[in-house]
């Protein structure tokens, strides 16, 4: 046992766990591992507990205890203990260091950091390759178990983890993605205990890649934002808090590096503004969650649900069926009955009518009694059981209590089933044609179409495209039984069943097989909807677009049956218009439109050479050129140009300099009463001019800060056009005190 001085009472608010206000909880015996008197800090509840002599390395739960509320808590059926053993913790003591990120593990990956960007891992830079290292592992674990980077949910929760560690990577200097690189270095270290990062190798780095050259366009349209808003601000002025939220909010650039760059440049922030934007924003996001999805009306299905529980589905079997009207509410509210030209949600005992869940639309249809008629547009699930039929009652009264008829539009409910059941099996193409990394991300199953998103890198090309169409109308042709099974969601994974990563299921799940054909199921999934009997009832299918929703999410869009050959129809009426205007056959409109692009082309070159024709004196200003000028010895041509775009400045100035072969241009233009500015020096003077500093000069003149380019050419802004000419003067005035 142990020594009565290496056991330490803690008081019950410091040494009891609990999941959160409410769960599972109980009191805890933590262990702690003393690394030696060399180091800092004394033992836990000692005035100097906060040093890291004494480490936390293992905890022991003692689960006996449920929190109902902050003030009522009740003892378990079965206690049991819980048990936490901190990894790099118990690493460190084995290898004989108080510090995780001294272990092997984070010592090579960490060491690879350095390596790849070339930075050495000491001072402040040491912390930078420690984020990105630790940030790195949980971005790849949570890649590799499905979660891609969104602006939503966990998603969101990846990309900001990802880019805090990029934020690091840009501290340290580097201008190329950082992180994908070092992902063989992780899976070599944990592939073996951690098999799937091996098997998600490729989606990690393709992923993490992706996210990098995103954070860096970010970054760079950040910081010219950022220029653009500091040109009027004299030194030491602070940049307003409104503006520095737009940059977060609206352009994804931190506030730590809007911080760092404004300090950098002499400049100061607007924090309490920034705040109060921030602050507005939760706000509206909170009065907007208020009247999402009628939240006042939610309390109603829990008490209905408590009433008289869920709602038994028969639409699986029955496209008509009789049922019992359970409850009526209208505004919100439980009512005994229902007036013609009033818009109802109607709860029954048992129903065909399938409720919008899986990204299947709800059904439509007719609930019928004696005389009374509502008509139903929509039907949604509540609770995950409760079937509500929503409508208006266009003949007669409705009331609680009756028996009544219920109707699903046929022609509807099987356009329905066609689109699921196609779905189904272009997931199923697209792991075979892409690998089994393709996984669903969301879906959206509609009369007129069905919406698939996918997790994957990069856009799926047209040819592949091409053949996953192919498979999935090879497979409507086989004509094969659509079948189900209810199994136990073990059982479901066990036979290789999909299952979408982080629903929710029950004790049964419905499992939906296609394409059997006696040695390999086609697609073999967990599915609540409804589908069709064989695969051939779907009819046709065609792909009509794909594209990204967001990083890592392909968005596959696609048609069945009648309406899969009006859209062929369509698109062959809008190539024969096209061959028309064209006046050629229909195979020849690529080629003539080729054509007609090259020749725009060509036009667009002619009409740029004539512009600076235009714009440009030719000959080699020999002294007719009013805007020629010697500045101690030295030939400067200083220009204003109305009209002239800022990105052909550069252009105009390299033609210049060629003409006066020794010298300095300078050129100004204004546009929406701002000015934009170039300078530019031949190669033989750069020792004794820089253009950074000249056009940085002229930027002042004109209200602007900074400026930034090469040597030979650079090029600035500032908010007041109206000073163009004396941005002229000021560069002419800092070459005479140059030479």
């Amino acid at each position: 046992g142990l020594s009565d001085s290496r056991i330490i009472r803690i008081s019950t608010s410091d040494n009891f766990w609990s999941m959160g206000d409410t769960g599972p909880c109980g009191p805890c015996s933590e262990i702690f591992f003393d690394h030696g008197d060399h180091i800092p800090g004394g033992p836990p509840g000692s005035v100097d507990e906060d040093g890291d002599r004494f480490i936390e390395i293992w905890n022991l739960v003692f689960m006996q205890f449920e929190q109902l509320s902050p003030n009522e808590r009740m003892d378990l059926p079965k206690p049991s203990i819980d048990t936490g053993m901190g990894l790099e913790r118990v690493s460190a003591v084995l290898q004989g260091t108080h510090d995780n990120y001294e272990i092997d593990l984070f010592n090579d990956l960490i060491q690879a950091s350095a390596d790849a960007a070339d930075v050495p891992v000491d001072g402040n830079y040491g912390v930078s390759h420690r984020v990105i290292t630790d940030h790195l592992r949980a971005s790849s674990f949570l890649i590799a178990d499905g979660v891609l980077p969104s602006n939503e949910g966990r998603g969101y929760v990846l990309r900001r983890i990802m880019r805090r560690a990029m934020r690091h990577v840009h501290l340290l200097g580097c201008t190329e993605p950082l992180m994908c690189n070092l992902v063989p270095t992780l899976t070599g270290q944990m592939g073996q205990a951690f098999p799937e990062l091996i098997r998600a190798q490729a989606l990690i780095t393709e992923t993490l890649e992706l996210e990098e050259r995103k954070f860096k366009r970010t970054l760079d349209r950040g910081l010219k934002l950022l220029a653009e808003e500091t040109a009027g601000l004299k030194e030491g002025e602070a940049l307003g808090g409104e503006v520095a939220f737009k940059l977060y909010d609206t352009y994804g650039f931190p506030l730590d590096l809007t911080q760092d760059a404004l300090r950098r440049d002499g400049y100061g922030i607007d924090l309490a503004g920034f705040d109060d934007g921030m602050e507005r924003q939760k706000a509206e996001a909170r009065a907007a969650w208020k009247g999402f999805g009628e939240a006042a009306t939610e309390q109603v299905w829990f008490e209905l649900n408590e009433q008289f529980g869920g709602t038994e589905f028969l639409g699986y079997d029955m496209e008509e069926a009789e049922g019992l009207v359970l409850a009526l509410i209208v505004d919100g509210e439980v009512v005994d009955q229902a007036q013609q030209g009033m818009e109802v949600a109607v709860v029954l005992n048992q129903t065909p009518f399938y409720g919008e869940s899986g990204g299947q639309e709800g059904d439509r249809g007719t609930i019928l009694v004696g005389d009374t008629r509502v008509s139903i547009s929509d039907t949604q699930k509540k609770l995950g059981c409760i079937h509500v039929h929503i409508g208006t009652v266009s003949v007669g009264t409705l009331k609680t209590g009756e028996n009544a008829t219920l109707r699903i539009d046929i022609a509807r409910r099987r356009s329905l089933r066609a689109h699921h059941s196609a779905t189904h099996l272009l997931h199923s193409a697209l792991r075979f044609k892409l690998g089994e990394r393709v996984t669903q991300k969301g879906s959206l199953v509609a009369e007129k179409r069905l919406r698939f998103d996918v997790s994957y890198p990069k856009p799926i090309t047209y040819d592949e495209l091409s053949e996953v169409e192919y498979a999935v109308n090879r497979q409507i042709s086989a004509n094969t039984k659509v079948t189900t099974r209810l199994l136990t969601p073990d059982e479901a994974i066990e036979m290789g069943a999909l299952a979408l990563f982080g629903e929710k299921y029950g004790d049964q799940v419905r499992v939906v097989h296609m394409g059997d054909n006696g040695n390999q199921i086609y697609s073999n999934e967990l599915c609540g909807g409804t589908h069709v009997n064989r695969t051939g009832d779907i009819g046709f299918f065609k792909i009509i677009s794909e594209g990204a929703v967001a990083a890592g999410i392909r968005r596959i869009e696609a048609v069945t049956g009648m309406v899969a050959e009006a859209h062929i129809q369509n698109i062959q009426m809008i190539l024969s218009n096209a061959a028309s205007l064209l006046k050629v056959a229909n195979t020849e409109v690529p080629k003539r439109i080729e054509a007609l692009l090259e020749e725009r082309r060509n036009m667009e070159k002619e009409l740029a050479t004539a512009r600076r024709t235009l714009l440009t004196p030719r000959g080699h200003f020999d002294g007719g050129a009013a805007d020629l000028k010697d500045v101690a010895g030295v030939k400067f041509v200083g220009r204003i140009l109305e009209g002239v775009p800022p990105k052909d400045l550069k252009t105009l100035a390299d033609d210049l300099k060629n003409q006066i072969t020794s010298g300095v241009v300078a050129l100004v233009t204004s546009n929406e009463g701002k000015a934009s500015l170039v300078v530019a020096v031949t190669k033989d003077l750069l020792e004794n001019f820089n253009a950074v500093d000249l056009v940085r000069v002229g930027s002042e003149a004109v209200g602007g800060k900074g400026g930034g380019g090469r040597q030979d050419m650079a090029q600035a802004g500032g908010p007041n056009g109206l000073e163009s000419k004396n941005a002229l003067v000021a560069i002419e005035r800092a070459m005479s005190e140059q030479t």
